[in-house]
């Protein structure tokens, strides 16, 4: 820093907005180190000056549901807005060693995971070789040579085992316990109620996919977020829900229904949403593979897509097909026709503009035309790696169609729903969140700064790697990663959050 200068950054006449406070105003801000060190007019001088004018100036957004956690993706999730990308839906195992891996390879954003119950179970109940490094959502494929940790209802030594793991990964760090139970519908309540005792203990939120993906009975979405109600209220413990959209089908509106009136008790239960009618997942899910699946789903197996070629799904034969060659295989699937029915539409639009509700990506991981992971540092993204548009465009997405064009969310309660909100799920367990999600003095120097008149979710599903558009300046921990626009490649300023 220079002699006059006394900031390392200021960022010069934006709107400065901060959910938690409710400050609105045209103001200077200025960062020393990692900190936010003043906000108010006119500000001293900055070793480097950013302009602002006619731009919002936030905190960073807060995604506590991003699969990808690679150099690619936290660039792709610069230009979304984000700072902070967590994977807390899955999770990972051992924690303590993925915290070492993304440590040493190094981050554009601050990272951290939960604990993975479902690879407690799939060590506990199979073969599966905890130390040998398989990613959280490859493990997800893994399992599908042995099913047992899906299909089966652990013992009770087994389910003593899984808590163990599940309580090592608390202990290393681990930010709550990811439980993604539709994936492995033959668990039973006793064994959760054990998983959720060991969070609570800790204060530390679990992370849920509801068990059943269906719109009717049994076992449908509606008696899955009863199950998730009936846990929080049994055992206390603050619980989660992924993608309130897509677990929901076309029943969210019963589902909100229910969720509502369980948080107007007091029930800590919390949910999240993205701004798409269509999800990710991989290839072996087993609800996709259910002979039932039309009429659970209300869909069709052409709403089924490989991500990696744009291939359609014919039949349940093609699902088990292709499952079985690759169960790790990302498919996308289309459960809402947002484009061509109104009323799917108005669905999806409940989900995301819940009250309280935040909004988390879900985004996926990039893969290349193989299928296999792409952690490579090439910059632009190569055209032809693949994930969802969610990886690349949900925030802007949600900021442009919902707070901008549409005008169905305030612009303070959408920055909150990307900020204050998600952050506010972990903080009661992760001491580091309270200072971040704020634009106050004092406060991490986790700061976004967009224009909102030129908001582009460029990402689609035919062009997937085109970044979004308004994010000007981007910065993580006091340090640059998007400087007018433009990405610094060199940048790797993201930390571990831990419990």
């Amino acid at each position: 820093m220079s002699a006059q200068a006394s900031f390392d950054i200021v960022i010069r006449n934006g709107r400065v907005m901060d959910p938690e406070t409710g400050r609105d105003e045209i103001a200077d801000v200025g960062i020393k180190g990692d900190k936010i060190a003043a906000i108010g007019q006119s500000l001293a001088a900055g070793a480097r000056e950013m302009d602002a004018e006619g731009k919002i100036v936030c905190p960073g957004f807060v995604d506590i549901h991003a699969h990808g956690q690679s150099i690619p993706a936290d660039r792709m999730q610069a230009f979304d807005g984000v700072t902070t990308s967590l994977e807390l839906e899955i999770g990972a195992l051992p924690v303590g060693e993925w915290y070492k891996g993304q440590a040493k390879t190094g981050r554009v954003l601050n990272y951290g995971c939960a604990s993975a119950w479902i690879i407690a179970r799939m060590a506990a109940m199979t073969e599966f070789p905890l130390d040998a490094g398989i990613k959280p959502l490859e493990a997800m494929g893994y399992g599908a040579k042995d099913t047992r940790w899906s299909t089966e209802a652990a013992t009770n030594e087994q389910a003593q085992e899984i808590v163990r793991l599940v309580k090592e990964g608390l202990d290393e760090g681990a930010i709550g316990v990811g439980i993604p139970n539709g994936y492995a519908k033959g668990t039973g309540l006793k064994e959760l109620t054990w998983i959720c005792d060991a969070a609570k203990a800790v204060e530390a939120p679990t992370f849920t996919h509801v068990a059943f993906a269906s719109n009717i009975d049994p076992q449908s979405g509606v008696e899955a977020y009863v199950r998730i109600i009936g846990l929080a209220g049994a055992t206390g413990c603050d619980m989660h829900i992924c993608h309130l959209n897509s677990t929901s089908l076309q029943d969210v509106e019963h589902a909100i229904t229910v969720l509502r009136k369980a948080q107007e008790q007091g029930l800590p239960v919390t949910v999240e949403a993205y701004p798409y009618g269509t999800g990710s997942t991989v290839a072996s899910a087993g609800f996709l593979r259910a002979p039932d699946f039309r009429e659970k789903s209300g869909g069709d197996y052409k709403d089924i897509e490989l991500v990696r070629n744009r291939r359609r799904m014919e039949s349940r034969e093609d699902v088990l097909a292709v499952g079985d060659e690759n169960p790790s295989e990302l498919i996308l699937w289309h459960f809402l026709d947002v484009a061509n029915n109104p009323r799917h539409q108005e669905l999806l639009d409940m989900s995301v503009v819940y009250p309280g509700g935040a909004i988390g990506s879900d985004a996926m991981p990039w893969i290349k035309p193989d299928g296999s992971l792409y952690e490579g540092t090439e910059w632009p993204l190569p055209s032809d790696v693949s994930a969802h548009p969610r990886s690349s465009a949900c925030f802007v997405k949600f900021m442009r169609d919902y707070v901008r064009d549409r005008k169905l969310v305030p612009l303070m309660e959408g920055i909150a729903k990307c900020t204050t909100i998600p952050s506010a799920v972990i903080e009661k367990c992760t001491p580091q969140m309270r200072t971040k999600a704020r634009l106050q003095e004092g406060m991490d120097a986790d700061i976004l700064v967009f224009d909102l008149d030129a908001l582009d979710d460029k990402a689609d599903f035919s062009n997937m790697t085109q970044v979004s558009e308004g994010v000007i300046h981007l910065i993580v921990n006091g340090v640059p990663v998007i400087e007018k626009a433009t990405l610094a490649e060199e940048a790797m300023p993201g930390r571990a959050i831990r419990r």
